[in-house]
């Protein structure tokens, strides 16, 4: 509804300008894509796939899913476009996404997401300059310091390697002690298994070894890096060893901003380094970090009141001055100033109704005002009223709402 939509604008336009600050331009990926954009790179058996999707086979026989997530369409178009030998790429993205999840607040099946994706520098620098976006979109939107931001180290492909193993030696040893889905995730992904909300299971990894105990040289060098940077930026942050990014082509920087202004402890925005996404879809190797953020949590969160520009009303008192004031109207909205005419009603109802719109002036032309070529411009805020030519009126309006 209008007042909802009027704070989802201004979170989507907030990122927007942001983004642009860093040179991020807009784009859109389909909201349906083939069923294998999705299914490759998140995994046959992940939870998004086998319990979340909204997927579909059309008339054609085509399997087709509704997009669960941006960054998977994003790197699918970059590659579609043959824009791989032209990078840098910075995109910004904005738009509805579908998961079948249980309704919550702050939490449904059709939602919208914000995002930005830096594809092409492998460098720890587009990791903080990703980072920095986040914070200052939150920032401008009032939400920042509502938010603690994450930030934990994946390390590169050896290093998760070598940790995967030590992790899964641990569990084994607890099994019996897991939850059903850990036990499957396992086998799967255990990585995973540290994002488990199973109080049970949240027991068993306090005693889990941590990813930076395993992190290589050149691992361990990017991280250092990626904090220097935001250090330098003024960007404050945890370390976060539970922290994770449960997909194969994740690595080193993964960081979530996590508020509990919403009553229970939720991530209002997050995101990765994905360096292997483009080869899992057909494409050639390429780097890429971004995040994504939920429009409807962040605007709960927002602080900032909008709403609709204060109107000029324009009363007609008798049909022949509906024409006349229709005309006077539609220059008034040229120079960019709303106006509105109520439909009908006495004076006294539409000035109420001028009163309720929060007018800031309401021009009134009757039989006797239309044949002298004359209105009647009644100032809201003080109750003054003075009788203008037609000729002038548009000029003292435009003037009184500053747009000259």
């Amino acid at each position: 509804m209008p007042e909802e939509m009027a704070r989802h604008r201004h979170v989507i336009d907030t990122a927007k300008s942001t983004s642009a600050l860093f040179g991020f331009a807009e784009m859109a990926t389909p909201i349906f894509e083939f069923t294998d954009v999705f299914a490759r790179p998140l995994g046959e058996s992940s939870d998004v796939v086998t319990k979340e999707t909204y997927s579909f086979t059309d008339r054609g026989g085509e399997g087709l899913t509704l997009r669960p997530e941006g960054t998977a369409g994003v790197v699918r178009a970059l590659i579609s476009a043959g824009l791989t030998q032209t990078l840098p790429q910075k995109f910004f993205y904005a738009g509805p996404m579908f998961r079948y999840e249980r309704p919550q607040k702050g939490r449904m099946r059709q939602f919208h997401q914000v995002g930005v994706e830096l594809l092409g520098p492998r460098e720890p620098l587009a990791d903080a300059e990703v980072i920095e976006l986040g914070a200052l979109m939150l920032d401008r939107l009032g939400v920042l310091e509502h938010c603690t931001l994450h930030l934990n180290s994946l390390g590169d492909a050896e290093s998760r390697q070598d940790y995967r193993l030590a992790l899964v030696k641990y569990l084994e040893g607890h099994k019996s002690k897991l939850s059903e889905d850990s036990v499957r995730r396992l086998e799967l992904n255990p990585l995973r298994i540290l994002d488990s909300k199973d109080e049970g299971d949240r027991a068993l990894l306090a005693g889990a070894p941590e990813m930076s105990a395993y992190l290589n040289a050149a691992s361990k060098e990017h991280a250092v890096r990626v904090r220097a940077c935001l250090d330098e930026a003024g960007v404050s942050c945890i370390e976060d060893p539970r922290l994770v990014r449960g997909l194969d082509y994740y690595c080193h920087t993964a960081f979530e901003f996590i508020t509990d202004a919403l009553g229970a402890q939720g991530t209002v925005l997050g995101g990765g380094r994905y360096d292997g996404l483009s080869e899992t879809l057909g494409g050639p190797a390429v780097a890429g970090v971004g995040w994504a953020a939920g429009v409807e949590r962040l605007a709960l969160l927002a602080d900032t009141a909008v709403s609709l520009p204060e109107p000029v009303v324009l009363i007609a008192l008798g049909d022949g001055s509906v024409s006349s004031l229709a005309g006077l109207a539609a220059n008034l909205r040229r120079r960019g100033v709303r106006a509105e005419m109520p439909y009908s009603g006495n004076l006294g109802k539409q000035m109420k109704r001028a009163d309720k719109l929060n007018a800031k002036c309401v021009v009134i032309q009757g039989s006797e005002e239309l044949e002298r070529g004359m209105v009647i411009l009644r100032d809201m805020t003080d109750g003054s009223q003075e009788e203008v030519p037609v000729a002038r009126v548009i000029e003292l309006i435009a003037s009184r709402m500053g747009r000259e």
